[in-house]
Parts: structure tokens; C-alpha cells; sequence
């Protein structure tokens, strides 16, 4: 059986479930297409998307007939919930990318577009809502065109366009407009086709189409189609382009286990389950998996899902897309097995910390089981409990985030919690080279003594680790531990933010034969670092976020005004038929609470979005210092005895 993979992205409002319905109804895995407008959406079967009407998990289903399958993964389109669609995007084999003919590329998509383009997953392009008024299909093509670095080819031609007679049609080689549009694509990146054409020689409509196939596999020629999704128009020429040119990406060539969690979900009487894509091997119930934290865990039921619906399967394999019960400690990203050449784009950066508070206090302890849950769904909300001062603190993407947290709580759990006004997540980066060094001798029996040269790195590198010590000097698996201690070590400097963009070089330090306990490094890591930060200094960064306004160019002046305010730079903006456009760059700070205020200024016509765009050194006096959280390295004595009680507790 040919089975594939196929994910749903799109800017939020673009059509995606509705397109998600009409697959499902059109191939006839539904008698009727549900209505994201009434709440009976296959894939929005959750009481909170169903109230909103819109995505906010991302959800599998299957459809297909005789030896062909597909499982479709309908995905959030609101940026709050990029990181569904982060985790989706590394199990595809093809994406489609849904864009509103009328709206057209808007900024999450832009921001879907990169991410398909550093994935290298391949991709159809369906531009959807024909129908209505303002349709552009050709300014959008041609946009998309200038976007990328490989021919895009149009399947489909419109009729009525802009109306809701609108139809479809889908090109075909006996016209001669389309096969020279095919040629041309197709002998730019053969050469043998290319010197037959140039020569003269009959290339068959056969030949011509197995070679259109073979560059859409490899990513050389893109596919784009129109339509409808509300009239149900497009959709059977989108299915019939999916059974033709989406193939199974396979990453491995032996039967080794290789799959990844792309989601986590809840069942009341299961606990956690599983969604994972097997690309090697098979899985069957009553297996035993081991997780990435070193858990193993017996599959108690393999079931694949439809919406809510589920099937139960004795046995998976390679291509399946389906749910684990009884993997009780899993979380979403985590790898089964091991993936081969997997690459990922980071779509979704949490850039506000928030407290949940219990509306009552006795109910601390269940609100923190509730949020450890949420936390294995969605591991980006970086759960922190703080039991001496009985805090929940969790990080978030934006208000609309903490809305969905709420009622999620609410309904799933029982539990109504409020949350504390929102703070930014700054980071902090070495100002300059300097050194960092401790010795860890005493009490003994202990020997830990570690030299480190710290750098500050380019913005955006992260962490780079070496070392120039040999293993006579310290052992490589004390130098190992050191390694494996850098990113704890690194979670608060010396404003008690995340250290990012340096290089940490080993240059000296020692072990001893006898006095060495396995985990000293662990415990003089975190004083070496602190001590070189002490020297380095670090400059404290805030995240900066790119924001697209639209509104009536009345409000244009007003806006500037704002941008002076926010702290924001903007480019000239573009004016057109009475409407302003214009690109900022404004600190996540000042932005939280400033949609609300232009939308207001605007009457309710103006739109905005906004996506991560880095971080930056932060104005004097802009920026916070966070609480410290636990005891600081620096207060060595009070370090020491709190982690070798820890592991004495430990052993």
C-alpha cells in the first residue's frame, strides 16, 4: 500500500479545516463535510476550538481508497500555537500550504514558508477562497514565484473567479499553453530532455510526465492549485495531484526503530497517548519502548484516529501515523529509536512568563499535575514550580495561548486558575572574553578543578563547547560531564536570565585518581561558569518581534506616533487604495498590549501580526532582573552543601 503523510499549514484563516472537511468528504471517509463556522469540524473536535473556531492542537485523520492512504495532519494556523506545527512539519512528506487568494501572503506565512524551505519538506501550494471577492490568483502566484528558487507550476485554471460560481479545471498536456509551461520547468534541471527538446527530437506525453513527477520528488518543481474549499471547488484536483506526486520520505533502509512523537494528547481512562510516524521498523502492542529520559515503557494499545474517533491496530510500521497508549512519561518532540538527517525550524519562541494562580489555594497541588500534563503536550511551556513560595510559572507565545490554557484547565480538569500579568523572558549574553576557574578540593573526598575561556558569540549561535585539555589531565567522560552541565549552568546568569550566544572553551583544570567522585564536575561546572561570568559581565537582551500593520491611512500619522512610544523602527510605509502597510520592529515589551490599542484606533479595520524576529542588547533602565531561582554558585559554601545533599538524597 502507498500511504503518505501530508500536513495542512496555513496563515490562521486561510480555510485550512474547512479544505481539511472537504479532503475528507471528497475522498469519502465522510458522508457529510462538517463546518468549522458550526462546530462539527472533524479535526476541531475539542470543546474550546469548537466554541473559538479555531485550531488549536494539531489533528490526524486518514482518507484514502483501495492501495492508497493518506494521513492528513490538519494543523493550528494562529501563531500562539506554532509549536504544533513546528513538531508536525518534522513527520511530512509533503506539506500543503494554504493561502487566501484574497488575503494573500500574509506573515505566518511567510514564517510557514522558511520552515518548509529549511525542513527541505516538499510542498503543494492551494490557494483557496476563489470565490470571493478581491481574488488575485495571478498577483499571488507571481509573489510566490519571486519568493522562491524553483519553478512553481499552476495544475488548475479558473473560471468565475471572484464570484461563487467560481469553477475549477485541471490543466492537462494535450494543451499546448500547459505542456510548454511543463517543458520549460522540467529541462531546467534535465539535461537529456533539454537537448531533445533544443534538437527537435518527440518527447512522449509519458516521458514529459514522468519527468514532471521525479523533480516534484525532489523538490525541483513545485505544484500550485486553486479553489474553493467552502463551494467544495479544487478539492477532487487536489486529491487526484496528492495520489500523483506525493511520494513517502524514507530516512532509513533497515528495519532499525524510528519514529517521532509529533503530539501528545489526554485520554481519561488511557492518560498520555502518543502520536508518532514510524519511518523504520514496526511497533506492536504489549512492545516495551524506551523513552529519550531513559524510561521504558510497555505499549498497553496502538490506535489510529480519525478527528476524536479512533480504531484499534495490533501491529505498526514504516509510514504509519498513529497513537501509543502507556508510554506514561512521554513527551511531545521526543524521538523513538533514532532519526536520520532530521532537521527542524524553531516556528514558535515563547517570549512572556506568566504565574498560574489557583482560584483555590488547596488546589496548588492538582493545578501543578494539570500544568505537568499540558507541559508533556507542549513542552514550550517550560513548566517551573517553585515549591518554597507555591508558584506555577510556565512561559507563553501570547494572550491568545493563555486564554486556551484557562479553559483547557477549566474543562479537562475542573480547575479554575487566573494568570498574573505577563513578564518578558529576557536573555543575557557575555559583554566580553574573560575567564572563569574553581577548584573543588574540599571536604573531601571530592576533586574537581576546572579552567574556562568564555567568548561572546554572534547573535542567534547559541552555545558552542571545546576543549583543548588532554585526557590524562582530566578524564574525557569528566570532561563529558562538563559538557552535559553547560546548558543547567547557563539557565541564569548573573541577572538571573538564560545565557545564550557564547563559545565555553575547556583550557585547564584536573581530576584526581582517587579523590574524584563521579559527579564532582557536575557540582564545579556551574561555579566555574558564574565565576567566569563575574569577569565576562553580560548584557542583558530583549526579544524583538516583526509586526505588519494594515489599517485606513487616516490612521497612519497616529501609528508613527506610536512607534516613538513602543520603542519601534518601521520601514516606509506603502499606501494603496486608501490603506497604509508598513513593516516594524518593536520590542516584545512594549508590543503585549498594543494590537488592542490599534484596533481601536483603526474602527475594527485594520489588522495586525506579529512574529519573532531575535534579540538585542536592551536600553539601560528597560530592562528586569529576575528573581533568582534556587542558590546561586557564587555563594559557594551554601552551592556545595545543597548539592552534595542532593546526591546523597541522590543516592
Amino acid at each position: 500500500m502507498k500511504q503518505i503523510t501530508v500536513g495542512l499549514l496555513a496563515h490562521v484563516d486561510a480555510g485550512k479545516t474547512t479544505l481539511t472537511e472537504q479532503l475528507l468528504y471528497q475522498s469519502g471517509a465522510l458522508r457529510q463535510a462538517g463546518s468549522v463556522d458550526d462546530g462539527t469540524a472533524q479535526t476541531d473536535f475539542l470543546e474550546v476550538e469548537r466554541r473559538r473556531g479555531i485550531s488549536v492542537r494539531a489533528s490526524s485523520t486518514v482518507l484514502g481508497q483501495g492501495d492508497w492512504q493518506m494521513n492528513l495532519i490538519d494543523t493550528p494556523g494562529h501563531a500562539d500555537f506554532a509549536a504544533e506545527t513546528e513538531r508536525a512539519l518534522q513527520v511530512l512528506d509533503m506539506a500543503i500550504l494554504v493561502i487566501s487568494a484574497v488575503e494573500g501572503v500574509e506573515p505566518q506565512t511567510e514564517v510557514l514558508y522558511d520552515a518548509i524551505r529549511q525542513t527541505g519538506t516538499r510542498v503543494l501550494y492551494f490557494l483557496n477562497k476563489t470565490d470571493r471577492t478581491g481574488s488575485r490568483t495571478r498577483d499571488i502566484t507571481e509573489e510566490l514565484r519571486h519568493m522562491g528558487t524553483v519553478p512553481i507550476l499552476c495544475l488548475t485554471d479558473l473560471e468565475g473567479e471572484g464570484t461563487r460560481d467560481v469553477r475549477v479545471r485541471l490543466r492537462s498536456l494535450s494543451e499546448p499553453d500547459f505542456r510548454e509551461e511543463v517543458m520549460e520547468a522540467v529541462t531546467l534541471q534535465n539535461e537529456e530532455m533539454l537537448e531533445a527538446y533544443v534538437s527537435g527530437t518527440p518527447i512522449s506525453d509519458e516521458e514529459l510526465w514522468a519527468a514532471l513527477q521525479e523533480q516534484v520528488e525532489k523538490g525541483q518543481i513545485e505544484l500550485l492549485l486553486m479553489g474553493s474549499a467552502k463551494q467544495g471547488m479544487g478539492v477532487k484536483e487536489l486529491l487526484s495531484a496528492l495520489k500523483t506526486f506525493a511520494k513517502p520520505v524514507c530516512n532509513r533502509t533497515d528495519d532499525a526503530l524510528s519514529g517521532i512523537i509529533y503530539r501528545v494528547t489526554h485520554d481519561k481512562a488511557m492518560g498520555r497517548v502518543a502520536h508518532v510516524r514510524l519511518f523504520g521498523g514496526s511497533l506492536a502492542c504489549r512492545d516495551t519502548v524506551k523513552l529519550p529520559s531513559g524510561e521504558e515503557e510497555k505499549i498497553s494499545q496502538i490506535r489510529r484516529y480519525t478527528g476524536s474517533r479512533f480504531v484499534d491496530l495490533p501491529r505498526i510500521s514504516r509510514g504509519d501515523v498513529a497513537a501509543l497508549c502507556g508510554l506514561h512519561h512521554c513527551k511531545a518532540g521526543d524521538i523513538l529509536g533514532e532519526i536520520a538527517g532530521q532537521t527542524g525550524m524553531e516556528l514558535s519562541v515563547p517570549l512572556w512568563k506568566v504565574r498560574v494562580i489557583p482560584q483555590k489555594p488547596e488546589e496548588y497541588e492538582a493545578l501543578g499535575i494539570a500544568l505537568e500534563e499540558l507541559s508533556a503536550e507542549d513542552p514550550k511551556l517550560q513548566l517551573e514550580r517553585i515549591p518554597e513560595e507555591r508558584e506555577l510559572d510556565i512561559a507563553i507565545t501570547g494572550t491568545m495561548q493563555e486564554e486556551i490554557l484557562q479553559a483547557l484547565l477549566q474543562s479537562r480538569y475542573g480547575l479554575a486558575a487566573s494568570f498574573s500579568s505577563p513578564t518578558v523572558i529576557y536573555k543575557e549574553t557575555p559583554a566580553a572574553p574573560g575567564r572563569g576557574y574553581t577548584a573543588y578540593t574540599m571536604p573531601k573526598p571530592c576533586w574537581a578543578i576546572i579552567e574556562l575561556a568564555i567568548e561572546p558569540g554572534p547573535r542567534g549561535s547559541g552555545l558552542h563547547f571545546s576543549s583543548h585539555v588532554p585526557n590524562d589531565q582530566i578524564f574525557y567522560r569528566y570532561q563529558n560531564h562538563i559538557r552535559q552541565c553547560l546548558p543547567r549552568a547557563l539557565q541564569q546568569g548573573l541577572y538571573n536570565w538564560e545565557v545564550i550566544d557564547l563559545s565555553v572553551t575547556l583550557t585547564g583544570g584536573s581530576h584526581h585518581t582517587v579523590h574524584t567522585h563521579p559527579l564532582d564536575f557536575f557540582l564545579a561546572t556551574p561555579m566555574a561558569v558564574m565565576d567566569g561570568l563575574t569577569h565576562t559581565g553580560t548584557v542583558l537582551l530583549e526579544p524583538i518581534q516583526r509586526v505588519r500593520l494594515s489599517a485606513p491611512e487616516a490612521c497612519l500619522g497616529k501609528v508613527i506616533g506610536d512607534m516613538i512610544t513602543l520603542r519601534g523602527t518601521y520601514d516606509t510605509p506603502v499606501i494603496h487604495q486608501g490603506r497604509f502597510t508598513m513593516e516594524c520592529r518593536i520590542p516584545a515589551a512594549t508590543f503585549l498590549s498594543y494590537p488592542v490599542r490599534f484596533m481601536a484606533l483603526s474602527g475594527g479595520r485594520g489588522s495586525v501580526s506579529a512574529r519573532f524576529d531575535g534579540y538585542e542588547p536592551c536600553p539601560p533602565a528597560c530592562g528586569a532582573v529576575a528573581r533568582r531561582r534556587g542558590v546561586n554558585p557564587l555563594d559557594r559554601e551554601k552551592w556545595i552543601l545543597t548539592q552534595r545533599s542532593a546526591m546523597t538524597e541522590g543516592k
